[in-house]
């Protein structure tokens, strides 16, 4: 095998441009990278992408569409084998190879059938004769074997003649029948050992080879992702990415493996079986092939249509991924909303899509499936019609005739074979189309390419000399029109303005996320154009306005910031002495050595176990580590309490000497030392100059300044005073708990967890039941789920068990039509009695022509519903969960959006063609063996004893895979959710220019998957050889035991042929069945995860009708005695005894310190978690107890980092209302946000796309859009989370007093860092360490000089503004 711990991907192989793509990229076409042009007409449309660049000039335009144009490739079955080596080719041509000659050796089959009759009926004459045995009565009924899997191969060589049915043929003696029979039973026994060599190698190669090519693609696919400029992700939801990474590469895995072995070994047994028609009698397969040709060219059509349906199928699948991956990273402002029920909806939609078309692939697979069964029985008709009459002509022998119809019908059969397969096979190039066009794409701003300047050394001058830019997502709107500005080296340069005004826009065109219209961006006098795009990045560090961490420990993280240094393969030693400086400058050591494992502790996805504050500090370390030459500080501070940004501050100034600095930053306290401040308003300068200057000047800064200043205080503040806390006997009883199930928290498996009815909240959090569950009770809840497809399912079964009931039949008719050959020299009757069955067996054909297309269609149609209804079901139980299922590591984002996709595909996997076949073979194993019992039950025992061994070898090869993929589920989560992460923080990833170092860490993921995954992948194909080499055992011995009865006369031909063929066709179609294996073991694995899923009952249940509904809601909120920990860091005490006490009607303030627990107490309000000890009471009643949708209704949030999802402004601002609203009203909330200007302004107004999580809005657009939404749901209680964090001083003056005016009759609880926001509450309360440290309104804490004192002398601008 192949060593697949070489590294297989590189900057060069993920920059394989095929030659169609090449050529195509010069096209004006246009290809939305979400979805593909086509439209449904059930009503939902797979939206069109037009050109939006056609009214702009051609130079203009082609700048924009080069940065989000994706060019159509053309992908061939070749195309999924580009990334193989020398060594891989030769394994993959071995497996071609030997599946080649697996096909041959069955193909074989007709020469021995043909010597087998032609013996049989010559024994029999004989047996006419009274030289023998006197009279018997002669009903021989020979049967033939039409399923590829039937492989009699033997090749028997005589000296003797053949005499053709005249008026003389040969007649054996019993012994020389007896002879004859052993040594064709031989044959089946090496034949048997020959087909367990080839199929066993061919079947592990094919599988093993796909694996590690499948992994290759899914790491190019990745890495050209991570290479794509910026634009390009405007429109694309990191779910879809996760979509393609973890279902689409299946898809392409198994269209590349087993699946390519068997569609090729059928394909060698239809050539070969053709080739031994021509040879025996070219006339007679002419005339047949008429029918071959009849059924290639309905396949060839069918197979267009259907590849075109799953393509499309895919792409609504994959839209929809983006969809649940929106919902399920911002889960807590769904719950908060009460959105789950209208963005199921919105989930579903897409799903209808990929509904509609894979519903049409269905009935294509029906139509081609049953002109395949027509096909071959009506090969049998015409065989023995038109053979019969050659026979009467002497131009053929009977054992001719049989052999070529079993050729003929072999032959054809084999093409009906391929059709469940090359299912797989095409679901798989569709889904490559849409990864190779990934890895196909040139990027417009290409981070791998090694072209471009690198200079000695760069100072950091930087300039900006008439630069206009447009968006490539919104062409309607010129950012910067014509914008010049000068940033000397070594400088600290302050950008301020309102929100939209171009400020970060600056920064993406420095760090090379977007390409200019026009002008230049000029570093060092060098064009940024013209200078390496990696290099460029390693010169600049960005800390943006929303952190992004990655979910690995501290030390991981800031060490991210050392790529590209001198530093970066420094020893792990130097590494931490330099984080630990950072950290320290950063003013994060202070919270980081509070934490059990220090710089080892797990950040979680996105850093969800820290607080805000916390994460900024980290990202500035990050930033800082590296000493960069230039530092981009996007609202650094914006996060940060204002002890902390004051310390940060000093950290940054400090940091910024000898480097050039550009910060941007709404709060002026600052910026108030930067060398030049500019002044920014809708892409143009307004002003500039330094603090004091542009002070003087009494112009657009003045009044920046001034909506900021706050009342000063006159004396110094105080030394801080630290609140020590006694540990009381709660918190000592909670750490006790919190040790004790450390570990059991640890063993928690994902999604395998029924709540337990402990009546703690603690232990309910820790102690979950592991549960696993029957095959029965699987198959009872998929039967539940497709309760209303029931009368349909019934219908496809009685369908498929008449398709089924198919081949007793054709025995019967081909017995009477053997029979019809002993009227021998009464070729009249011969013919007579032969039109009659070929008659019969085109009415056959006919029959399972309908019963096939009815079955598959009728299944087609219920799988299909059954796979929405699990994505949809699977997506409504996660999104019900409580907050804490989703701290858990292993229900990030990416492995519960993967799920989505896996699961649906593999439940798919099983329905529709694929479970119609089980069924037609499970009938087909029954039908034959109670038809073989009745006609000749000894040889039917004996024969029939040996099945349980095929049996038994088909189903340990299940359930070795069913294990293969429990553990390959979980790796490929990890794999998944590593991928998720990556790309949902792509501008993070790439300002660190991490793409190599994410390359790495996912290969070595990759590498340990394909390393367990070869010994499953080994037994797997051993019991499938073991299966396939077992039914020529079965026949050897068949034929064996059989001619000793057939010998002593206790069974004449046509019990023999009727029970020999039912045992064998029995035998082959448990075979079949258990060929699927792989699909059933995905499918049970699967099937278990959501019936898991969907027996889990969260403690805090949207679901539930359970509790009081709160009635005249006034808004008092008290906390008594409040003791919360997170389930996930129960080591970690965050509140120790809160207590406080909030009237109706109140505007009350929560300030203090990074993680002192204020926005815990936000969501406890939300009711996202119990508290551990104590109660959180509404106007004097238990929330817990009280019904949690009703509860909620009364409750708005506007949370730090604001949440959108893909969709109109309108629908955005609509989610937040529960009930139906006016035009009018939400006008109106937008107008109280201070956004409807803004909106108006827009060429869509209202209608204007905000694009994936708002990705097309800047950040304080995002957020006033969310208080907007928060204000139109007219809540009693109104929760600001850092509400006005990402506002300008502007806006968040007029949005402050819009907020001021919606808290009058409701109560109103504020977080805040930026203390000029909370000045008029009428309490605030300083919180520090898990209680509140002192309270009172902002006079009365100001009087009392303590710790709100010092907060706001930190703030203050300047003294006496």
């Amino acid at each position: 095998m192949a060593d697949t711990s070489e590294k297989s991907w590189d900057s060069s192989s993920a920059k394989s441009f095929s030659t169609s793509s090449a050529s195509d990229a010069a096209k004006p076409t246009e290809n939305s990278p979400l979805l593909s042009s086509s439209s449904s007409s059930i009503g939902i449309d797979v939206p069109t992408h037009s050109d939006e660049f056609s009214g702009l000039p051609a130079a203009d335009a082609k700048i924009l569409r080069e940065q989000v144009n994706v060019p159509p490739v053309n992908v061939g079955v070749l195309t999924v084998y580009r990334y193989a080596t020398t060594v891989d080719k030769c394994l993959v041509i071995l497996a071609f190879g030997l599946a080649i000659v697996e096909g041959c050796v069955k193909a074989l089959m007709p020469l021995v059938f043909g010597a087998i009759t032609e013996t049989f009926t010559n024994y029999f004459r004989g047996m006419n004769n009274p030289m023998y045995y006197g009279s018997q009565a002669y009903n021989e009924t020979s049967f033939y074997n039409e399923s590829t899997h039937y492989n009699e191969t033997s090749y028997y060589e005589s000296t003797e003649k053949y005499s053709m049915y005249d008026d003389s043929f040969e007649r054996i003696s019993p012994e020389e029948f007896q002879r004859r029979v052993n040594f064709l039973a031989l044959f089946f026994v090496y034949i048997g050992i020959a087909d367990f060599l080839f199929s066993y190698s061919a079947t592990f190669l094919f599988i093993d080879r796909g694996e590690v090519l499948c992994a290759r693609i899914k790491e190019n696919y990745l890495a050209a992702i991570l290479r794509q400029n910026i634009g390009y992700f405007d429109k694309l939801g990191s779910g879809e990415i996760t979509t393609r990474i973890s279902s689409d590469t299946i898809l392409i895995q198994e269209g590349m493996s087993e699946k390519l072995g068997y569609i090729t070994e059928n394909l060698s047994i239809m050539v070969a079986a053709f080739v031994i028609g021509f040879v025996f009698n070219y006339k007679l397969t002419f005339i047949m092939m008429s029918i071959a040709v009849v059924i290639g060219v309905t396949f060839y059509v069918a197979s267009n249509r259907m590849s075109k349906y799953f393509t499309l199928s895919l792409n609504g699948a994959s839209a929809g991924a983006s969809v649940a991956e929106e919902v399920l990273s911002s889960i807590r402002n769904v719950h908060a909303f009460q959105m789950q029920d209208r963005l199921a909806e919105k989930y579903n939609a897409f799903l209808l899509i990929s509904e509609h078309w894979a519903l049409r692939a269905g009935a294509a697979i029906g139509v081609v499936t049953g002109v395949m069964w027509l096909g071959v029985y009506s090969d049998d008709a015409l065989g023995f019609w038109q053979g019969s009459r050659f026979l009467a002509r002497g131009e053929i022998s009977v054992g001719s005739i049989i052999t070529v119809l079993a050729a003929m019908v072999e032959g054809t059969f084999a093409i009906t074979n391929i059709t469940p397969h090359f299912r797989s096979v095409a679901n798989g190039l569709a889904a490559a189309n849409k990864i190779f066009t990934t890895i196909d794409r040139e990027s417009a701003i290409d981070t791998y390419s090694t072209s471009g300047t690198i200079l000695p050394e760069i100072k950091g001058d930087i300039e900006l000399k008439h630069v206009r830019f447009i968006y490539p997502s919104r062409p309607t709107v010129t950012v910067l029109p014509d914008y010049s500005l000068k940033i000397p080296a070594g400088k600290t340069i302050a950008l301020v303005g309102a929100s939209g005004s171009g400020k970060s826009t600056i920064v993406g065109l420095l760090e090379r996320f977007y390409s200019p219209l026009g002008g230049q961006v000029l570093i060092d006098g060098h064009d940024i154009t013209d200078l390496n795009v990696k290099w460029l990045r390693q010169q600049i560090a960005l800390v943006s306005q929303e952190p992004t961490l990655f979910g690995c420990s501290i030390f991981e993280n800031i060490a991210h910031g050392l790529i590209g240094t001198k530093y970066e393969h420094a020893s792990v030693i130097e590494k931490r002495v330099l984080v630990i400086k950072a950290c320290t400058m950063a003013n994060a050591m202070v919270f980081i050595d509070t934490l059990p494992e220090g710089l080892e502790t797990n950040v979680g996805e996105r850093g969800f176990l820290l607080s805000g504050g916390q994460k900024q500090r980290i990202a500035i370390a990050r930033a800082i580590v590296g000493d960069p030459r230039i530092l981009l500080l996007d609202e650094a501070t914006s996060a940060l309490d204002t002890k902390s940004e004051g310390v940060v501050q000093e950290a940054l100034d400090r940091a910024s000497k000898d480097r050039t600095t550009i910060v941007i930053a709404h709060r002026l306290s600052t910026i108030k030392d930067a060398d030049n401040i500019v002044v920014m308003r809708r892409g143009e300068i307004v002003e500039q100059g330094t603090h004091d200057e542009l002070i003087a000047k009494r112009g657009n800064y003045y009044d920046l300044v001034k909506a900021q200043t706050l009342e000063a205080a006159e004396e110094k503040s105080k030394e801080e005073r630290e609140a020590e806390l006694a540990t009381d006997q709660v918190e000592m009883e909670l750490d006790e708990k919190a040790v004790e199930m450390s570990d059991l928290t640890k063993q928690q498996t994902r999604l395998t967890r029924v709540r337990t009815t402990n009546s703690s909240i603690f232990d309910a959090a820790v102690e979950d039941e592991v549960r696993e569950y029957s095959t029965w009770e699987l198959i009872k809840f998929l039967a539940k789920l497709s309760e209303e497809e029931k009368a349909l399912n019934i219908t496809g079964m009685i369908a498929s068990g008449i398709q089924g009931l198919g081949y007793p039949s054709l025995g019967l008719f081909f017995g009477r039509c053997v029979q019809a050959f002993n009227y021998i020299p009464d070729y009249e009757r011969m013919l007579s009695e032969i039109r009659i069955f070929a008659g019969l067996f085109f009415m056959l054909a006919m029959v399972e022509f309908g019963a096939s297309i009815l079955a598959l269609g009728i299944f087609a149609y219920a799988g299909q519903k059954l796979v929405r209804r699990v994505r949809m079901g699977t997506f409504k139980q996660i999104i019900r969960q409580d907050i804490s299922f989703f701290d858990r590591d292993e229900n990030s984002t990416g492995a519960l959006t993967s799920t989505l996709a896996s699961d649906g595909q593999a439940v798919d996997g099983l329905s529709g063609a694929t479970f119609g076949r089980i069924l037609n073979s499970g009938m087909i194993v029954v039908s034959s063996m109670v038809l073989s019992l009745i006609v000749a039950w000894q040889l039917a025992l004996v024969c029939g004893a040996c099945v349980p061994i095929l049996i038994g070898a088909g189903y340990y090869r299940f359930h070795v895979l069913t294990k293969f993929q429990q553990e390959a589920k979980k790796s490929h989560l990890v794999s998944a959710a590593y991928a998720c992460e990556a790309t949902s923080a792509i501008k993070t990833v790439v300002s660190l220019t991490r793409e190599s170092d994410v390359m790495q860490t996912y290969h070595e993921t990759m590498d340990e998957q394909l390393r367990k995954s070869r010994v499953k992948s080994n037994a797997s194909a051993f019991w499938y050889g073991v299966a396939q080499g077992m039914i020529y055992m079965i026949m050897a011995l068949a034929f064996w035991f059989g001619s000793l009865y057939i010998k002593n006369g206790t069974y004449n031909i046509f019990q023999f042929y009727v029970t020999f063929m039912s045992v064998v066709y029995g035998a082959q179609s448990a075979g079949i069945i258990f060929s699927f294996a792989p699909d059933m073991g995905k499918a049970y694995e699967a099937t278990a995860h959501m019936k898991a899923l969907y027996d889990m009952e969260p403690v805090i249940d949207v679901w539930s009708s359970e509790g009081e509904v709160p009635e005249n809601v006034q808004g008092n909120i008290d906390f008594k005695d409040v003791h919360f920990r997170y389930p996930t860091r129960m080591q970690v005490p965050v509140l120790r005894g809160l207590n406080l006490s909030i009237k109706k009607g109140q505007y009350v303030a929560l300030v203090g310190s990074s993680g002192c627990g204020k926005s815990t107490t936000i969501g406890l309000l939300e009711s996202f978690y119990r508290p551990q000890r104590g109660q959180v009471l509404l106007d004097g009643q238990d929330v817990s107890k009280l019904n949690v949708n009703a509860y909620r209704s009364h409750i708005a949030m506007v949370q730090q980092e604001p949440v959108l999802y893909a969709g109109s402004i309108r629908e955005n601002v609509l989610l937040g209302s529960l009930e139906p609203v006016t035009e009018e009203q939400i006008v109106a909330a937008c107008q109280k946000a201070n956004i409807h200007d803004f909106i108006m302004s827009l060429p869509d107004g209202y209608d204007t796309l905000c694009g994936s999580k708002g990705a097309l809005l800047s950040g304080g657009q995002k957020q006033r859009v969310a208080i907007a939404r928060a204000l139109i749901r007219d809540p009693k209680i109104l929760l600001l989370d850092e509400a006005t964090s990402a506002l300008d001083n502007e806006s968040e003056k007029v949005v402050q007093a819009a907020l001021d005016a919606a808290a009058k009759g409701r109560t109103t609880i504020a977080v805040a860092h930026r203390l000029s926001s909370i000045q008029r509450a009428d309490v605030i309360y300083v919180f520090d360490g898990g209680v509140v440290l002192e309270s009172g309104t902002h006079q009365e804490l100001l009087a009392k000089r303590g710790r709100y004192y010092e907060l706001v002398k930190l703030q203050a601008l300047e003294a006496g503004a």
